[in-house]
């Protein structure tokens, strides 16, 4: 991510980030997407057959929808990877539906906000035991395991995906088939963005 062009809501907001109902900006991945497929920013494909669209961002009572399984986090690597233990020895996860500024991509220098993505994660999953949700894809092109993560929290789950999305440290990144939960995703993202949270913060930082 460019530092001169993150997101402010003081300014115009960047084409990939527009309103859904509007013509899509088409982005092809470089190494730092799951897969390196096609994405969609700020729209989401449809929910795959039989699956229900997910509860509200806001909503109470989230919970996984699809195929689980626990694991052992054992190191974070930046915002939206880390690397975990499922019975298997250490395996690198990289999170669905979500991009944080990169800090360790080779010959890339660290982005705006990559320090607080990275630290928000370690907060809240660094060494600790998650429930792995799979989507449609098992792994990407760089054998990295393609999962959503989730926390227990009493009776109830803490959505770390959504919530590193919620705190402004995430943009959505959509890569097809794996959207079950764009849309809560989005709708996270349009309130990050309209309290100016992390990266809609308005302090723009040097050039």
């Amino acid at each position: 991510m460019d530092p001169n062009l993150r997101p402010n809501p003081r300014r115009s907001s960047p084409t990939s980030f527009a309103a859904l109902g509007i013509s899509l900006l088409i982005l092809v991945v470089g190494c730092g997407g799951p897969g390196g497929e096609t994405r969609t920013a700020e729209s989401a494909a449809p929910a795959p057959s039989g699956v229900t669209n997910p509860t509200p961002a806001h909503a109470t009572g989230l919970a996984p929808l699809g195929a689980t399984e626990a694991a052992r986090v054992v190191r974070v690597v930046d915002g939206d990877t880390i690397v975990i233990d499922r019975g298997r020895g250490n395996e690198r996860v990289r999170y669905i539906g979500i991009d944080t500024p990169e800090s360790v991509k080779p010959n890339t220098p660290v982005e705006f906000m990559a320090a607080e993505a990275s630290a928000a994660n370690e907060a809240l999953v660094e060494g600790r035991e998650v429930v792995l949700e799979r989507d449609v894809s098992d792994v990407d092109r760089f054998d990295r395991l393609l999962r959503y993560i989730w926390l227990r929290d009493g009776d109830g789950w803490v959505f770390v995906n959504l919530e590193l999305v919620r705190r402004g440290f995430a943009q959505v990144a959509t890569y097809p088939p794996d959207v079950r939960w764009a849309e809560t995703f989005l709708a996270a993202q349009r309130d990050a963005r309209d309290a100016g949270a992390g990266l809609w913060g308005s302090v723009t930082p040097a050039p």
